[in-house]
């Protein structure tokens, strides 16, 4: 298909900010007093990091080198005073000093971190936009609920007439500030992602080209990607968005848009965007009418663009075995061909396919026959068995292992002479609501003066009481086991309690009920979203530490066999540290020697592309990893074992390793899943392609992979296969086994390119 729009690719996803950097400051250097529009949210971290760098050090030697490379005057320092800000958009009702809204976000990170001038700045200020003297949005808004009907009904009570007033001052509102930016002539220079369902802004699917600023409602996607900011999807749901419209972006001819997007997940909606004619369907085929706009994208997200697969192809020296797979399962698929049924006319019927032909040194019917004896390899060794392995399996947050690699871990637990070990590296407390720690604690408050809790044995809530935190574990999966709540409750209750009594160093039951009630007036004063204080992030963190654990001891390991490093990292700001060799590595560096594994899993993501937590995580693993074998006399043969789950996906061309799931294993999965994970378990913070708990979304991505190896192998190979597991697969787990020096090969190559900034 065509691309009809300009397209540039970058390795990885710190790039995308580098050249959105560059291209940024060579605008402001030609339009010093012109109109910018810049996004919010994670999107632009690396982009900030580069305009703040270039700015601040523009005399430095590597900063000349990198400028003059772009093609800026590198003896103009470009001048930012000038420049006229326009906000994109923003949740409401929100109150601005929240760290969690938008426009806190701008004042902090553009106008006072680029030093723009606020005077000279269009802000979508919620605390005093369309607000009489004496309101507040708490007095008009109080439980944070805006009814758009009131547009076009008539209230039915005094409080709904002052709602359905302010909604009609908003829409003025939004035509003065639609006005004012049409007044300063448009926006010169716009920077912004893409969302999920292909939104620029908050123009979700559906917006009309022309729209201007408004107040409007959102779809699911975009709420489930707007739940981490907002503490969850039970919050987002209910707010409204004040957004430009694309009519507002498009209305200055010249305007410089820029899309960046990264990683595979986001390769259908910036396919559309790109290759599609302009439809509502598709929101930022909006900018097709603007000469001066383009996409920067990740070679993940570029990953449909058709004509650009073709393109590069063409040109390189040979096709590597990789690239001939990924066009033959393409076409295999989506004509619904077994891969040994291919002909040559089925194969030049798809673009690619022409080129695999004509470029393939060898013939399609060999070809064909070598990607079948592949793939049958691949679920071999996803069937083998195992024994005398030492595993260590890792993940940046507490569920990652069981939604991508749970069906080989269990596989290979069963085997006694393997021995297993899990480590969570991060404390994960942004995944737990304030409602979920509220309940725990309101639960608590009632059993603390429970007789059973008074008869525990001196000491048992002792921090270091492994004894005592497996009595916890075992009285929690009794419950599980009986299906009975109060027992179930009570190990929760007890976990909880000894968490308290560590983290707030109480020593004694009696002082326990007044500092629950003390965290619980915090709970309650605090906004959704908002960044806790640390007793209270350890608090979180402990009680997914305390999921995790149940997890393991679903099947068998007691906590002795589960680790929670709580790398320091992870702190819960917008954009976090990196990890660091002094503080973050030798946490895992004595695990390691501890342990000593013969394989490590590793949460892998080749882009960099986000969750940025998998990167970091996978970057620390690295560095430990190296430093042990290069400290042992003797290397040792380390296999790392990289998976990906809910948030990233292997193409089968990637994956060298394919992992049978069973009917069974599903209902293990989604039993152990919703038993466990109890502060998941309604998905405060879902993805944004599944309205439920991720044990589900799981389970349909390993469904979706086994329909697409079943359709290249043919049902046949399956159903009449002679092993009773292959009959019985449902569903794959695609891993790909990698060297020690492989892996770390591939982390140094994307550190390297995350370092340059």
């Amino acid at each position: 298909m065509q691309e009809r729009i300009r397209v540039e690719v970058v390795d990885n996803f710190p790039a995308l900010g580098r050249v959105a950097a560059m291209r940024f400051l060579k605008w402001v250097q030609n339009h010093p007093e012109g109109v910018i529009s810049l996004p919010t949210g994670k999107t632009p971290e690396h982009f900030i990091t580069w305009v703040r760098r270039s700015l601040d050090h523009w005399t430095q030697p590597d900063v000349q080198a990198l400028v003059g490379e772009a093609g800026l005057d590198v003896d103009r320092r470009p001048d930012v005073r000038g420049l006229r800000f326009v906000q994109i958009d923003e949740f409401y009702p929100i109150n601005p000093t929240q760290h969690n809204s938008f426009c806190h976000y701008v004042r902090t990170f553009y106008l006072e971190g680029f030093g723009l001038d606020p005077a000279r700045a269009l802000l979508i200020d919620c605390s005093v936009l369309a607000l009489l003297p004496g309101q507040t949005l708490e007095s008009v808004w109080p439980d944070s609920r805006v009814d758009l009907t009131l547009r076009n009904r008539a209230p039915v009570s005094a409080q709904e007439t002052i709602q359905q007033e302010t909604i009609h001052r908003i829409d003025q509102w939004c035509q003065e500030y639609e006005a004012a930016i049409r007044g300063w002539g448009g926006i010169g220079f716009f920077l912004g992602g893409i969302g999920p369902d292909g939104h620029i802004g908050f123009n979700v699917r559906g917006s009309d080209h022309f729209s201007t600023t408004r107040l409007t409602p959102t779809n699911y996607e975009t709420q489930a990607a707007a739940a981490t900011d907002l503490g969850g999807i039970e919050v987002s749901r209910n707010r409204l968005v004040i957004t430009i419209g694309l009519g507002t972006l498009t209305y200055n001819p010249d305007c410089t848009a820029l899309i960046i997007a990264a990683g595979e997940s986001k390769a259908r909606v910036v396919a559309d965007a790109i290759q599609q004619a302009p439809d509502v369907r598709y929101p930022a085929t909006a900018l097709h009418v603007l000469p001066n706009a383009a996409f920067v994208l990740t070679s993940g997200a570029a990953s449909l663009l058709t004509g650009r697969r073709v393109s590069r192809l063409e040109t390189v020296r040979s096709l590597a075995p990789e690239d001939a797979e990924r066009i033959l399962v393409d076409v295999a698929v989506s004509r619904g061909r077994r891969l040994l049924d291919l002909t040559p006319e089925i194969v030049a019927a798809d673009p690619l396919g022409v080129v695999l032909l004509r470029r393939s040194p060898v013939p399609l019917d060999v070809l064909c026959a070598q990607t079948h004896a592949a793939f049958e390899e691949r679920i071999r060794m996803g069937t083998k068995r195992l024994t005398g392995a030492r595993f260590l399996h890792t993940e940046p947050h507490h569920d990652d292992l069981m939604l991508g690699l749970l069906p080989l871990i269990v596989r290979y637990g069963r085997q006694p002479a393997n021995t297993h070990h899990f480590v969570t590296l991060t404390s994960g407390f942004t995944a737990v609501t304030n409602v979920y720690l509220a309940d725990g604690l309101r639960h608590l408050d009632r059993m603390v003066e429970n007789p059973s809790f008074r008869a525990m044995d001196d000491g048992y809530f002792d921090p270091g009481n492994l004894s005592g935190r497996n009595r916890d574990l075992w009285q929690y999966l009794d419950g599980v086991a009986a299906r009975d709540p109060l027992v179930r409750e009570e190990g929760t209750a007890r976990r909880l309690l000894r968490n308290l009594l560590e983290v707030y160093g109480v020593t004694s039951l009696d002082a326990v009920r007044p500092k629950i009630r003390e965290i619980l007036r915090d709970q309650g004063s605090a906004y959704p979203g908002r960044k806790d204080p640390p007793e209270i992030q350890r608090l979180k963190g402990m009680s997914r530490e305390w999921e995790a654990e149940c997890l393991w001891g679903y099947f068998g390991w007691n906590c002795a066999s589960v680790s929670h490093l709580r790398l320091g990292f992870y702190t819960g700001d917008i954009f976090t540290e990196e990890p660091t060799r002094d503080r973050d590595v030798p946490p895992i560096l004595s695990l390691l020697r501890a342990f000593r594994p013969t394989a490590v899993s590793v949460a892998f993501d080749p882009e960099a592309s986000g969750p940025d937590t998998h990167y970091k995580v996978m970057q620390a693993i690295r560095a430990a990893l190296e430093q042990y074998a290069d400290a042992l006399p003797d290397r040792p043969d380390i296999q790392v074992l990289g998976y990906r789950n809910v948030w990233y996906r292997f193409h089968p061309s990637e994956a060298n390793v394919y992992v049978p799931v069973s009917l069974n294993m599903f209902t293990i999965m989604e039993n152990a899943f919703l038993n466990t994970f109890i502060s998941q378990r309604n998905a405060s913070f879902p993805s944004h392609e599944y309205d439920g708990p991720f044990c589900g979304l799981a389970q349909r991505i390993q469904v979706e992979q086994y329909q697409t190896i079943k359709t290249c192998l043919g049902r046949g190979w399956f159903h009449e296969h002679n092993e009773p597991l292959i009959r019985a697969t449902r569903g794959f787990v695609f891993l790909k086994q990698m060297t020690l020096d492989g892996f770390a090969q591939h982390s140094r190559d994307l550190q390297r390119a995350a370092e340059a900034r």
